[in-house]
């Protein structure tokens, strides 16, 4: 991408030294003793840690897919009849509308409950089977892709863009 000048390379030494380089400049900088390399025929150079796109349009927005997992981070891992914080593997989604009276697999129609009281409730509405829902589910707000990203390998360097 660099070599291309779609994206280009970000020097940085310091919270407060951020350069952009182009590439024709990006194959001569020296390589320090924290920097990764590749090996070239013409030498070394050094592999850049943050790239930037030249241009881009927009940053497109996401909302998370409608699985089993969305239910449960969407529900902060909690059962929304009891409020008891569950492991992934002692809940299950639910449908307040139960699916053989019309429910929909719906971010409104599905919350995470605790096995048991998921079974307790079997095909009722929460009222008939004594269960009161501690707040109403919604749809999550689309976010940016780039909220997603996180650091997972440690680069400190993306320290300055990623937000943890």
């Amino acid at each position: 991408m660099m070599a291309t000048n779609v994206a280009t390379g970000l020097e940085i030494e310091g919270e407060h030294h951020i350069r952009p380089v182009s590439w024709d400049e990006w194959i001569t900088l020296q390589i320090r003793p924290q920097d990764n390399a590749v090996r070239t025929v013409r030498g070394p150079i050094r592999v850049p840690t943050v790239i930037v796109a030249v241009n881009y349009a927009k940053v497109p927005k996401k909302r998370p897919k409608l699985c089993a997992r969305a239910i449960r981070e969407r529900d902060g891992n909690r059962c929304q009849y009891t409020g008891r914080v569950l492991r992934p593997d002692e809940g299950s989604m639910d449908h307040i509308l139960p699916r053989s009276r019309g429910g929909k697999n719906a971010w409104e129609n599905l919350v995470w409950a605790g096995k048991e009281v998921n079974a307790r409730k079997g095909n009722r509405l929460p009222h008939e089977a004594g269960l009161k829902l501690l707040s109403v589910p919604r749809s999550p707000k689309e976010l940016p892709a780039s909220a997603t990203i996180r650091n997972a390998h440690g680069i400190p360097e993306w320290n300055l863009f990623v937000k943890e």
